[in-house]
């Protein structure tokens, strides 16, 4: 075995090496100056640190136009006004998300509870009693109907001739809320922003249920129903992209609502090749994304940007592309990464 020619030891600077910096908690004073130094760690808090320069770089690019997705139970896990402030503060242009998160959101955003879970309580007790688990959190079934009341009450003025699709539903029920200016949530400050919401697996939700239990009324009292149309989306969300050429996209797990705001690039690429149609090639240039699925598992929520690159869905680094992936709880790190780039931004 050749040994080495201690002459030529680097120092890392040779090299172009940043060097690692202790976390010294005694010197942060803030939520800003944490994750500042987190950035000159290692291993989960540098990754967390560089995700907070990065949505503060995406942020400041005005350029720029900022897509979130976000699945898993997140409103109920009580992180629905991160994303409200992260709209109101003109930070996003545009949300995919799961049904079932839109649905406890607008639980919240009407005024209503959720209950922290007793585990003395079993399963087979909750049931009985219309207490639904997401975990260690409850949501009640009278919750779910009042929201039932909700989507029915927004629905009954609509245009029997115009197709619905998941962004005009929920904008209807945003507006109507949005009328309360005390009120707030997600569908709140997205109606008042004007930041549409989409949510591509609209029936894998209470929300799409409720919407299938309402079009069955309604073809039993008019013999006629309402036409759901999930392509209404995807082309108006292609219309926004194609808008910009500057994108970035902020990811809250994974699922349906990753893929679905990613494939836009490739959407696109298809459309050239296949119909000869002329549009300009689109890719994110920012990407952030939290979640705890690990690469190996081999689903997309755990695929990291690198792999996206190779569809076509991203800007490679070596051409500008910048990505930040945070593999850890989002109710732990969201809520630290927005508020320091809040204070970064001073407003």
């Amino acid at each position: 075995m050749k040994a080495r020619d201690e002459s030529k030891y680097g120092d890392g600077f040779d090299d172009g090496l940043e060097p690692t910096r202790p976390l010294d908690v005694a010197k942060t004073d803030s939520v800003d100056a944490l994750l500042r130094a987190m950035a000159d760690t290692a291993f989960g808090g540098r990754r967390l640190g560089e995700a907070a320069n990065l949505l503060e770089a995406m942020v400041r690019d005005e350029s720029c136009f900022r897509v979130v997705t976000i699945s898993g139970a997140m409103t109920i896990a009580k992180q629905g006004l991160v994303l409200a402030e992260m709209i109101d503060r003109g930070w996003v242009q545009a949300i995919v998300a799961t049904g079932a998160l839109m649905t406890h959101g607008l639980v919240e955003g009407t005024g209503l509870q959720h209950f922290k879970h007793r585990p003395e309580m079993s399963d087979e007790e909750l049931f009985p009693k219309g207490y639904n688990r997401v975990y260690d959190t409850i949501e009640l079934e009278k919750n779910l109907d009042n929201i039932e009341g909700l989507l029915k009450e927004t629905l009954q003025g609509a245009d029997e001739n115009e197709a619905l699709c998941s962004r005009t539903i929920l904008e209807r029920m945003g507006k109507h809320l949005a009328a309360d200016p005390d009120s707030r949530g997600v569908l709140q400050s997205a109606a008042r922003r004007n930041v549409p919401i989409y949510v591509p697996a609209f029936t894998d939700s209470e929300l799409g249920l409720d919407l299938a239990i309402f079009q069955k009324s309604v073809a039993r009292e008019h013999g006629r129903q309402f036409r759901f149309d999930p392509f209404l989306d995807l082309d108006h969300f292609t219309e926004q992209i194609l808008a910009h050429e500057t994108l970035g996209i902020f990811t809250i797990g994974g699922g349906v609502p990753r893929n679905w705001a990613q494939q836009v690039g490739p959407y696109l690429e298809i459309q050239r090749v296949r119909l000869g149609v002329d549009h300009p090639v689109r890719r994110y240039r920012y990407a952030l994304r939290i979640c705890p699925e690990p690469e190996h598992w081999g689903g997309l929520s755990g695929c990291p940007y690198s792999e996206g690159v190779s569809w076509g869905k991203f800007i490679p680094e070596s051409e500008g592309g910048r990505f930040a992936e945070v593999y850890a709880d989002a109710t732990i790190a969201w809520p630290l990464v927005v508020r320091a780039v809040i204070e970064r931004l001073g407003v």
